[in-house]
């Protein structure tokens, strides 16, 4: 079945999700180095920077979904090996720390949200990000970032759950190995959300900027 890229991402009813595009976690230093090495390398980076930049001009909204903790650890989610492997490594994701905060590449506007996720793995669940979504208007939401193997997956299946349309850029996104993205693309994300490229989504972006 075809897809309206112009009316699915129309920017009045789309908002870009950004899912742990910060310091701590694909920046430098990173309390998951790999994964931060394949964020650069791929390009991952640079695009989800050119799509906050596109959003922004075109009108549509940008919600940074960042992954946080206290210091005292109260709350936080100890129930998987992910958790446990990051709680070893010696940069922390601290409330108010520059590891908790959105890349300098990619920025955060005022005109930007953010939402804090202190537990679990899924941008959604347990989290503002859905209110957020919804008072922002939101009926597509385009989400980018890491990581493919755990939080962009998590991601896209709440969205759906909650009946949002759902928009992956393939080049928008990470996981560790570098292969194992397009894996996940074609075996389920396929199955449940419109993929496209960074460019596909920057030309109808660019159309509403330039009125």
């Amino acid at each position: 079945m075809a897809v309206d890229l112009a009316e699915l991402l129309r920017p009045a009813h789309t908002v870009l999700l950004t899912q742990e595009c910060q310091n701590g976690v694909i920046g430098t230093p990173s309390s998951l180095p790999a994964l931060a090495e394949v964020a650069r390398a791929s390009g991952m980076i640079a695009n989800v920077a050119r799509l906050a930049a596109s959003a922004r001009a075109a009108g549509a909204g940008v919600l940074h979904c960042v992954a946080a903790r206290r210091p005292d650890g109260r709350g936080a989610s100890t129930n998987a090996r992910l958790f446990l492997g990051t709680d070893r490594s010696p940069v922390k994701q601290l409330l108010g720390t520059p590891a908790a905060q959105v890349l300098d590449e990619i920025g955060q506007e005022p005109s930007d949200l953010v939402s804090v996720r202190l537990h679990g793995v899924s941008p959604l669940g347990g989290t503002d990000a859905d209110a957020l979504l919804t008072n922002l208007g939101a009926r597509t939401v385009v989400i980018v970032g890491v990581s493919a193997n755990v939080a962009i997956p998590a991601g896209v299946f709440d969205l759906v759950n909650e009946g949002y349309q759902v928009v992956v850029p393939r080049d928008a996104i990470a996981g560790f190995p570098a292969e194992y993205g397009d894996i996940l693309i074609r075996n389920s994300l396929s199955l449940c959300a419109t993929i496209v490229t960074t460019d596909d989504v920057l030309a109808v972006w660019e159309k509403h900027a330039a009125g």
